[in-house]
């Protein structure tokens, strides 16, 4: 007899295996091993096996697969000292491209990607633009132009990442403080730059941008959690954490720049005491004249003018209390000073650790930026490829 209504496991009817399952899990072993062979580097069929867990026909399966949808290529092969010649596979760079845009009040950078990471094309243009339109339409402009000299079309650029100063407000379409940027605050312009380019876009911090660059291709790699601190126009910092970028509930986290700063006539902001305008502005108050850049004064301390080393000494100061700051709210291991003013880290490192040592025991280490003025290009690739990757793969499998 049945017992409330339960049929006995001699009586279950065989389920057959729906196609979806399998497909899925056909899907879900293709994906095993494009990773594996993009993280790992090319490799045979039979080493594929050993390190997957996968039966050798399940793998040789996948691998046609993804083959087949031009995922994967033969890259070789491998002659064992005993045993037959092993055809090695890698994932084909070609199958996609990633596009990344880097926004700042003086340049603009644009670079198309593969797959791989490998920059096929790409610009560096004087950003001149004097409104939000014209710089909306100098960005669709230029990354057309580079699209077109990598020989590609729109539709094989899977993604496209955009960073800039401020940070962007997806409820309602626009970039929230963006003070050296006129008018950029204008809702929908990231809009108008998708439709007019026809490509997947996302927006990010500029500095947070950078600090993904610096983990993936420069001094952040390995690092448990360090920050990047952008110290150009305008100051910024970028905080990753076990390779995750940290934005905090609504974008804002590393807006550092907003802290207070005692003004000797008005409050002023720590932007306001540490950005390329003030060391200028230090300058000048020590007594130098002209025409004067943040890269002037630095050049001029290098040859050891009095008025320019007093300023280059204050700005080292200055930056202490930015990374004090940081050390005692998030204990990075390891601080990255990168921007324009980062160009002069050799003048500034000196000063940054002796005055360091006088505000806090916390003591991070403190390296420049490896990547320099292409940090914030380099984490917009790197984060294009993420999604791009996604989106490639989901395209080739389904067709």
């Amino acid at each position: 007899m049945r017992e409330n209504g339960a049929m006995p496991a001699s009586d279950a009817i065989a389920q057959p295996e729906q196609p979806w399952n399998r497909q899925r899990l056909r899907s879900t072993n293709e994906r095993l091993l494009l990773d594996r062979l993009r993280t790992g580097g090319a490799a045979s069929r039979a080493q594929l096996a050993r390190e997957t867990g996968l039966s050798k026909p399940t793998v040789s399966s996948a691998l046609a697969a993804l083959e087949q949808a031009g995922l994967v290529r033969e890259a070789g092969t491998h002659a064992p000292e005993r045993g037959r010649v092993a055809v090695l596979y890698a994932p084909d760079p070609a199958a996609g491209y990633a596009l990344g845009i880097d926004i700042g009040r003086g340049w603009l950078r644009v670079a198309v990607a593969d797959l791989d990471g490998g920059v096929v094309a790409r610009a560096d243009v004087r950003n001149r633009a004097r409104s939000s339109g014209a710089m909306a339409d100098l960005v669709v402009s230029t990354a057309r132009q580079v699209v077109a000299n990598s020989g590609l079309g729109a539709h094989e650029v899977a993604h496209a990442v955009v960073g800039t100063p401020g940070v962007y407000d997806e409820e309602r379409r626009r970039v929230r403080y963006a003070m050296h940027l006129p008018g950029w605050g204008r809702a929908g312009l990231f809009d108008r730059m998708r439709e007019e380019l026809g490509i997947p876009l996302e927006v990010h911090n500029d500095a947070n941008l950078a600090a993904l660059g610096e983990y993936t291709y420069g001094v952040g790699a390995g690092s448990r959690l360090f920050t990047y601190i952008l110290i150009g126009t305008g100051l910024g910092m970028g905080v990753v954490s076990e390779g995750r970028l940290f934005t905090g509930a609504r974008g804002g986290a590393g807006e550092i720049g907003f802290l207070p700063w005692p003004g000797r006539q008005k409050p002023e902001t720590l932007e306001d005491a540490v950005s390329g305008v003030a060391v200028v502005e230090a300058a000048r108050q020590f007594g130098m004249t002209g025409q004067l850049t943040a890269k002037a004064v630095f050049d001029a301390a290098r040859e050891g003018d009095s008025a320019a080393v007093r300023a280059v000494r204050l700005e080292g100061e200055r930056i202490a209390y930015t990374v004090a700051a940081a050390a005692a709210v998030l204990d990075p291991d390891l601080v990255v000073l990168g921007g324009g003013v980062g160009h002069s880290i050799d003048l500034l490192l000196r000063p940054v650790r002796e005055t360091l040592r006088t505000l806090t025991p916390l003591r991070p280490r403190i390296v420049p930026s490896r990547l320099g003025e292409d940090a914030v290009l380099l984490g917009a690739v790197a984060t294009a490829l993420g999604t791009a990757r996604d989106v490639v793969f989901e395209r080739r499998s389904a067709s």
